[in-house]
């Protein structure tokens, strides 16, 4: 299946939450990295979702925040990255990070870059809501 959608990890479920819509759905993309999904219940039902099954996490770049702080939000993904690359456009930068031996996109606009002053090597912390995560099984 090909999308648009810039980043996609594969791993494990370690972990399903049911609430009475809602189902939270832990994925582990690596010894050190989870990311937190919400789904409604029907899309976990439908997938056939269970801990230790196999599914894709999309995120769209769009959607992934940078800050140069790990921040106490309510956003559940705050993930420890290095910028590999930036790449500036007319208004806004692709920002590529190395997550470990995984690779994540974000796009932000090139103002944010230069405030934040974000260069290649530096360390910082891509943020995305876990409602911004879509599965796939």
């Amino acid at each position: 299946m090909k999308t648009s959608a810039r980043n996609e990890f594969s791993g494990k479920i370690s972990e399903i939450k049911s609430g009475g819509v809602m189902s939270e759905v832990i994925v582990k993309i690596s010894e050190t990295i989870t990311i937190c999904a919400t789904i409604t219940n029907d899309a976990k039902e439908s997938l056939e979702l269970k801990v230790g099954g196999e599914v894709s996490a999309l995120i769209k770049s769009s959607l992934v925040i940078l800050s140069k702080e790990k921040l106490r939000a309510t956003a559940r993904n705050n993930i420890l990255a290095k910028v590999s690359d930036v790449i500036k456009g007319a208004v806004n930068s692709e920002v590529k990070l190395s997550v470990g031996n995984k690779h994540l996109c974000a796009i932000v606009t090139n103002d944010s870059v230069k405030e934040l002053n974000i260069n290649k090597g530096d360390d910082v912390y891509a943020i995305f809501k876990a409602s911004s995560v879509i599965l796939v099984a």
